[in-house]
């Protein structure tokens, strides 16, 4: 396995975030994953993610899937897949705004870049609060660099089941 770090993206803003690693696995493996609710707790480099409550076992455009979370304190969250473009690219928002996306490139037969970014560009007042208060945008860069790979482990890993 080469590239065993994600790296660490500069971004036009403080309210987004992204990294990249290259994952020796095709697209659609990866993509599998990633529309899994399920296994994000598998992948989650942050710990915030406690567990999978409700949402179907492969997302889709329109789809909506909670999680259990902990951030300081417990708490569950709705989301809704908003863009959904099979083996490309996955978004997801919430009653918040921001956005979660994994986009997949890939490079050669079986090898596939993967950037994960954050976007809390267009969230209203609440939710600045909230993400000042538990300090994700310090952390989300480190964090998704660490869900980045540990989805390389997984995909690069035998056959999920």
């Amino acid at each position: 396995m080469s590239n065993e770090r994600a790296e660490i993206l500069p971004t036009d803003s403080s309210n987004r975030s992204a990294a990249r690693i290259i994952i020796d696995a095709p697209a659609a493996k990866i993509f599998d994953v990633l529309a899994n609710p399920s296994a994000h707790r598998l992948f989650d480099g942050s710990g915030t993610i406690q567990r999978s409550v409700s949402g179907p076992e492969r997302l889709f455009l329109g789809a909506q899937f909670a999680m259990a979370m902990k951030i300081k304190v417990p708490y569950r969250i709705k989301n809704t897949v908003v863009v959904f473009e099979e083996n490309k690219k996955i978004t997801w928002s919430h009653f918040m705004k921001w956005r979660w996306s994994y986009e997949l490139t890939e490079l050669n037969s079986g090898i596939t870049e993967v950037t994960e970014s954050f976007d809390a560009s267009a969230i209203p007042g609440y939710a600045k609060w909230w993400l000042g208060k538990t300090g994700a945008m310090v952390h989300n860069p480190k964090w998704m660099a660490k869900s980045l790979v540990r989805l390389k482990s997984m995909c690069e890993a035998e056959p999920i089941s």
